[in-house]
């Protein structure tokens, strides 16, 4: 009976120990994928798409896939906007067809998909829309089909579609641009210049419906520069979701808007600190 009964104290410390180390280890890792929440909320943050506080996932099994969605933006956002500001010449947008597809298209598709299972219904809605808007610029733009074509199957002018097509990204970018209003200047900047930019874009169209070739032009290339903002924003926040203090020596700032959540605690640790 007295052995059954037998208390081994350091079974029980080696429990707590272990769960210690558990815990430990889940607090590093969550740290690690974000490193600026703040249990028990996270604050907005383009890095994660996530344009207000987010509660973080206590037991996180995916990376972070907004970055790889950010950066499958930007890059074929940059490319395009290369030949819309006419850069060395090009105006043919022969090498922005395979990039909507791959990267811009299919991959980030698939981030927002992923941004879906974690739960992020922003970053899920606006990476998997802007692959479906690669894809489907793609298609257009691909010669075999000649959709865009005035002798194609769709003959006649197609300036004024093209352009309701850009309008209706323009009003679906600008409800995006709405959500970032809390979050920080990155992230609304990102979104506030692609809103320009496919505003732009729309309005090149309808010149070029109008047979006004000089504004056409003018609106293209003022176009491919905010594009150029655009994907260096976009850029610039995925870095911010990807660094840490495991693989840098410096975090990007961004800039919290000091009506933000995260700009109202900034203000009150400067009073208390001015109190004290």
């Amino acid at each position: 009976m007295a052995d059954q009964i037998h208390h081994d104290p350091h079974s029980d410390s080696d429990k707590t120990l272990d769960r210690h180390s558990h815990d430990a280890h889940q607090h590093h890792h969550h740290h690690h994928d974000y490193p600026q929440m703040n249990p028990p909320w996270a604050q907005a943050e383009g890095g994660s798409l996530h344009p207000g506080m987010w509660k973080p996932y206590e037991h996180r099994k995916f990376a972070n896939p907004a970055p790889l969605g950010l950066s499958a933006f930007a890059l074929t956002t940059f490319v395009l906007s290369c030949i819309n500001m006419h850069t060395r010449g090009e105006s043919a947008p022969n090498i922005a067809v395979p990039l909507a597809f791959g990267y811009g298209g299919v991959v980030q598709l698939l981030a927002g998909m992923w941004e879906m299972a974690v739960g992020n219904t922003f970053g899920a809605t606006a990476l998997s829309s802007y692959g479906g808007f690669w894809i489907a610029y793609g298609l257009l733009l691909t010669p075999t089909w000649n959709i865009l074509g005035e002798d194609g199957p769709y003959a006649g002018d197609t300036g004024s579609v093209m352009g309701f097509f850009l309008t209706g990204w323009f009003i679906f970018t600008t409800l995006l641009l709405i959500c970032t209003l809390r979050s920080t200047v990155a992230f609304f900047g990102l979104f506030f210049f692609l809103d320009i930019c496919f505003l732009l874009l729309a309005c090149e169209n309808y010149a070029h419906d109008l047979g006004n070739d000089a504004a056409k032009l003018a609106l293209q290339k003022s176009a491919g520069f905010f594009g150029f903002l655009a994907a260096f924003l976009a850029w610039y926040n995925a870095l911010a979701g990807m660094q840490d203090s495991s693989n840098s020596f410096f975090q990007v700032p961004v800039f919290h808007f000091p009506w933000s959540d995260k700009g109202r605690e900034q203000r009150m640790q400067k009073s208390e600190r001015a109190l004290a």
